[in-house]
């Protein structure tokens, strides 16, 4: 893995739109932020949208403001999570919690990425949310990336 140790760990679960979804993140504290490192398995197969409908992936993918994995709605799970993570109250494509989309191969996505907009520290107690449809980083509040299909909450390691 990581020469590094993680200091936080999120174990992501499918819900009742995508059950098959399982999959790790951890949160390493380097030097002006943090790695992040995803592995997910049980992915949505990419689908082009048609006929006026929405693609299914690249997923969304983001931090959420509560660490808070409730299913209240079968429509609709993970509410319960809250909106993106963003402590400085900026417009969307620029909270804390945007995350570059995943790709599914297959079913399967691994990514690496870093970001200076938090310390892993930060993120305790938030959850990570995997969503339908593709980020597009513009439309405000939450970029319309669609149903919210899994959900992890982000513990120290």
């Amino acid at each position: 893995m990581y020469p590094l140790k993680p200091v936080a760990y999120g174990k992501i679960l499918g819900g009742p739109l995508a059950p098959n979804i399982n999959g790790d993140i951890y949160f390493f504290d380097v030097a002006g932020g943090t790695e992040v490192l995803v592995e997910v398995w049980g992915l949505p197969l990419y689908r082009p949208g048609y006929d006026g409908n929405e693609p299914i992936g690249p997923l969304g993918f983001h931090i959420h403001e509560y660490g808070l994995c409730e299913v209240t709605s079968i429509g609709e799970p993970f509410e319960s999570a809250g909106g993106h993570y963003n402590p400085d109250n900026q417009p969307h494509g620029n909270h804390a919690g945007d995350f570059p989309v995943l790709f599914s191969n297959k079913g399967y996505a691994r990514m690496s990425f870093f970001t200076n907009k938090f310390k892993p520290k930060d993120i305790i107690g938030k959850a990570v949310i995997i969503h339908e449809n593709p980020d597009d980083y513009r439309t405000q509040p939450s970029g319309n990336s669609g149903r919210r299909l899994a959900c992890g909450v982000i513990y120290p390691k």
